[in-house]
């Protein structure tokens, strides 16, 4: 029954979360860069990173970082807040560079959208372990995949400036570092 329960409200949430983020994203799409990377909120990202390369980048020892430790460097509930509001607005930033790179910028933006949705997703099952009582055993795994979901997509929004609009890509990345 549990499971059963578990697996209604994972499918029940993941269908919220892409409405969610693709309204937002419809939101933000009439809006100027500047306007869009002034709502970029700040996160960690140098503990972030290590959270994600951990997940990510497995290796010898693959139990090198303590969940109080993967909390405490991805920034707490109020890191994965923020994790999830950034999101939507590199989705954006995404879809912009489809003014001058139409092709790349819609490939990029959609595989961002897939990295947003596995970051909603992990951070729905936390909220869901939290409530039935087993976060303590999943939920590090349920952070790392948080963290990796937005570490990549990230990377790809400054790959994306890098190679598109280099002009942008500086103030793109201090915005996110």
């Amino acid at each position: 029954m549990t499971l059963v329960l578990f697996l209604a409200l994972a499918i029940v949430s993941s269908v919220i979360a892409l409405f969610r983020l693709r309204s937002k994203v419809t939101t933000y799409s009439n809006q100027e860069w500047d306007v869009l990377v002034g709502k970029l909120q700040p996160i960690p990202f140098a503990d972030l990173s290590t959270v994600a390369l951990d997940y990510l980048q497995p290796s010898k020892g693959q139990i090198s970082l303590e969940t109080d430790q993967i909390w405490r460097m991805v920034g707490g509930s109020e890191g994965l807040r923020r994790m999830s509001a950034n999101a939507e607005v590199l989705i954006a930033l995404a879809n912009y560079t489809q003014r001058w790179n139409a092709e790349e910028g819609a490939i990029v933006a959609e595989r961002m959208r897939r990295d947003g949705l596995a970051l909603q997703r992990a951070t729905n099952k936390l909220a869901i372990g939290l409530l039935l009582g087993y976060a303590k055993s999943t939920g590090p795994f349920h952070v790392q995949e948080a963290a990796g979901a937005y570490y990549l997509m990230r990377q790809r929004l400054l790959a994306l400036y890098e190679t598109s609009h280099a002009g942008r890509y500086p103030r793109l990345a201090a915005a996110l570092d």
